[in-house]
């Protein structure tokens, strides 16, 4: 009977943390919503309702999420796009969009799309079997109608216009896909293919103006050399940042910066902006301690060299206790802590138009 009981206590208190975590997170909102695309640094838990091995539900991932589960979520907690729709005044997480257990009231002030493990680039989708960025924009598609339906016209269109559009992707082109598979690097020089990606990119953007958005955030590539997983592999050179991933990530992101610039003269109302996370990440892995944090070049989970997903489990006993003094939290994924701070960073300039 005791046993009963605690069960049914426990499950209360599960219900009461998840329901606290829906609450908008103060009434002073800046914009009526936020909508997210992207790869796996934004993917709130959609991978979990698709066949693939791209998926981290399970422990430790979510260790330090409310109640201590896993959603998801390739992280110990929450990600950047929460903590921007905390800093919004709307909820405090932002809930994938296949997830069942949310519902258009959840998601009329906050959704999400992305897929770990997806990219600007079909063929970086096929290689795990991930949501491709079309299939994200298909799903979007039926979110408005949804949201219509749920809303009434007037009023969801103001939210399409009004939201915030978040996207963030374009790593796994690079590390999953052209350095990894052969037919891109068979097609185009490193730099035919950024061009190729800032096509698809350019394309998507207008797409999702044509559907009616307005305010757009099209994530920057962070520092992907310096990785633990891209730092194991570069033993030649002392484990150091793999500098020519690094330079690729700056070229890449000086031509979503110009993409950015051709948008805002050719759209007439729309406003997009370039957030970029290279710089505060790039600062945090030279000086961690200037931040609080202890460890830079490997990770959190397991080993910290080259550990995600299923290799990220729960049995492992070289998994660190505190990975608050860790920027990475597997091999490929910064902690809750690290993107803290870059959704500060970017909240506080890339976004400020928008949330100020």
């Amino acid at each position: 009977m005791a046993h009963t009981s605690n069960t049914t206590i426990s499950s209360c208190l599960l219900i009461i943390v998840q329901l606290f975590f829906m609450l908008p997170a103060k009434t002073n909102a800046k914009i009526p919503g936020i909508i997210v695309f992207g790869d796996s640094s934004v993917d709130s838990g959609n991978n979990n309702h698709i066949q693939t091995v791209a998926r981290s539900n399970f422990m430790p991932y979510g260790r330090d999420f409310a109640g201590g589960r896993p959603t998801g979520r390739f992280s110990n907690g929450r990600i950047t796009t929460d903590f921007i729709s905390e800093a919004a005044g709307l909820k405090q997480i932002v809930p994938a969009y296949l997830d069942p257990a949310y519902n258009m009231s959840d998601f009329a002030v906050g959704v999400c799309f992305a897929s770990a493990g997806t990219g600007y680039d079909n063929a970086t989708a096929d290689v795990l079997g991930v949501i491709p960025l079309w299939k994200q924009v298909e799903y979007y598609k039926e979110y408005q109608k949804k949201l219509r339906a749920y809303l009434g016209d007037t009023k969801a269109n103001e939210v399409i216009s009004e939201a915030l559009y978040a996207t963030s992707l374009g790593t796994n082109d690079f590390l999953e896909n052209y350095y990894t598979m052969p037919q891109r690097r068979s097609q185009y020089t490193i730099d035919q293919f950024q061009i190729y990606l800032v096509g698809i990119a350019k394309n998507f953007i207008t797409n999702l103006y044509n559907l009616g958005a307005r305010k757009i955030s099209l994530g920057g590539l962070p520092p992907m050399g310096c990785m633990p997983l891209e730092r194991t592999r570069n033993m030649g050179n002392g484990n150091e940042c793999m500098e020519s991933y690094n330079l690729v990530a700056v070229n890449f992101n000086e031509k979503l910066n110009g993409l950015v610039m051709e948008l805002n003269k050719e759209l007439p109302e729309i406003q997009v902006v370039l957030s970029n996370p290279y710089e505060p990440m790039l600062q945090m892995i030279k000086k961690p301690s200037s931040y609080g944090f202890e460890v830079a070049s490997i990770a959190c989970c397991a080993t910290g060299l080259f550990e995600m997903g299923y290799a990220c489990d729960r049995y492992n006993l070289f998994t660190c206790k505190d990975a608050n003094k860790y920027i990475f939290w597997d091999a490929f994924h910064p902690t809750e802590r690290t993107d803290r701070i870059i959704a500060d960073h970017v909240v506080k300039t890339a976004l400020s138009k928008f949330l100020a």
